[in-house]
């Protein structure tokens, strides 16, 4: 059948993309259609088509899929930023647990991978026959959700502007635009945020404060970023301005100080025509210039731009997932690659005769540093530097060992050369945290060729209502 822009189409959705788009498919063509659910009957507007894939505009659901419910945000939609709301939240985590499933069976090669009992196989489980079992069977664990899928970020980053009759808004951009779409408790957040954010914006309307204008390059406040420790109830407040200094900044600090926790107050310097939010310049208003929170036993202290897990929670599961897989007995030497601020060489360290770690951020090793130091944690030491650098220096020159190598790397995964440098180490076991399955999979791939068989793979849901998923692989040396 031919089509044009703007025809109709009734198709079933099948599946969800990286995106949260669903899929659908007619007569062996494929359809993107954003704000539907796996089984929903839907008719589609056409928007744009290419070879063998179009984009189509949701116009109505004809026949709504049983895992299908209504959005808690009332600007869930136009706002983007929780792009599976439409979808019951246990729907979402067998999602997630497929997509890590499919990756790793298609991408990494597991041919003897398999779902949790309980879930529904594929049909490419049912072939698995007593014939090919020579392929190892690995039966994926069960993936860990969240007990309340709800005000489970502890950090979040708010831009000001104002609406067309000028008044002062703040919220979330639109997805892929720079128009911020109010939104003044995101569900998400903690509760504390709607209260900060009202002061914030009725102490600039008070003094006569603009937000930033990014066409005019015009305004003071850019974004309020706001962090809280869920353990210890710390709260911090950041201003990013477009300017010096901060007017009336007394005014700000004591109507601020009113809420219980408040711990720290600051504002960053951004004065730069760019979309990266925090600025080099940090002037301190009130407290330490930073925060503490707990992941277990282990406390870190947390700045403005400090990475720490959005979800403490969850975070701690996962820790507790990797320190399992890494099969710790206090006599092994750990490598942690991509260690940000330690976060997971201090959990490590609690088990471990030594852990190395390794970040190319000179700023979060010295967070790194300053949080073993704290936490008297003696056993852990630092190296900035890409780690595929640091690791062939320390290997071949110091002969430092490894007995276990932990990576965490960002959404690109590994570089080749520390693959490379991980298997001329030879580590008794890897375990692999990854936000990206995908190249999760393909890295995989790379460190069976070179001797690795996966042993254990578990998905940890980090961000419910949103399509990232984090996953533990452990990987072990079999040749």
């Amino acid at each position: 059948m031919e089509w044009k822009k703007n025809d109709r189409i009734q198709v079933r959705i099948e599946d969800i993309s990286q995106d949260g788009s669903g899929i659908g498919r007619l007569e062996g063509y494929t359809w993107f259609i954003k704000d539907t659910v796996i089984g929903d009957f839907v008719e589609a507007g056409i928007m744009k088509m290419k070879k063998n894939y179009g984009f189509a505009r949701l116009n109505c659901v004809l026949e709504q899929s049983p895992c299908r419910v209504e959005p808690k945000c009332p600007v869930a939609k136009a706002c983007g930023g929780c792009q599976l709301q439409t979808m019951d939240y246990k729907e979402q985590l067998r999602l997630k647990e497929r997509k890590i499933y499919n990756n790793l069976k298609r991408i990494g090669g597991l041919d003897g991978l398999i779902l949790p009992k309980g879930r529904e196989h594929t049909e490419n489980e049912k072939e698995l026959s007593e014939a090919e079992t020579k392929t190892e069977i690995v039966e994926m664990e069960p993936i860990i959700g969240m007990e309340y899928p709800w005000r489970y970020r502890n950090k979040a980053q708010f831009p000001f502007g104002k609406d067309k009759n000028g008044r002062i808004i703040y919220g979330f951009y639109a997805g892929r635009t720079h128009t911020i779409i109010e939104n003044e408790d995101c569900l998400l957040g903690v509760e504390e945020n709607k209260e900060i954010l009202a002061i914030i914006r009725d102490y600039m309307k008070e003094y006569h404060i603009p937000p930033y204008d990014e066409i005019s390059h015009t305004g003071l406040v850019r974004h309020a970023l706001i962090r809280k420790g869920f353990t210890t109830g710390e709260l911090m407040v950041c201003l990013v301005l477009n300017g010096q200094t901060l007017p009336q900044a007394k005014r700000l600090i004591e109507r601020l100080k009113t809420i219980k926790g408040m711990a720290s107050i600051s504002y960053n310097v951004n004065t730069e025509r760019t979309n990266v939010i925090l600025g080099e310049k940090q002037v301190h208003l009130f407290g330490p210039g930073y925060i503490t929170d707990f992941i277990g036993n282990v406390k870190y202290q947390i700045s403005p731009q400090s990475f720490y897990q959005v979800n403490p929670v969850q975070t701690e599961k996962l820790y507790r997932t990797a320190l399992e897989y890494a099969g710790l007995t206090g006599e092994e030497t750990v490598w942690d690659l991509y260690c940000g601020i330690g976060t997971i060489s201090l959990f490590l360290a609690q088990k471990a005769k030594k852990v190395y770690g390794v970040e190319v951020v000179p700023a979060a090793i010295e967070d790194a540093k300053q949080n073993a130091s704290i936490n008297g944690i003696s056993n852990a030491e630092f190296f900035v530097g890409k780690a595929e650098e640091v690791l062939p220096e320390q290997f071949h020159n110091n002969q430092v060992y490894a007995d276990v190598i932990v990576v965490d790397p960002p959404r690109k995964g590994c570089d080749l050369v520390c693959l490379d440098m991980i298997a001329e180490m030879a580590p008794k076991r890897v375990v692999y945290v990854s936000c990206d399955s995908a190249t999760l999979a393909r890295d995989v791939k790379y460190l069976r060729e070179k001797g690795y068989e996966v042993k254990r793979v578990r998905g940890v849901d980090q961000f419910g209502w949103g399509v990232h998923v984090e996953c533990v692989t452990l990987l072990q040396r079999v040749k």
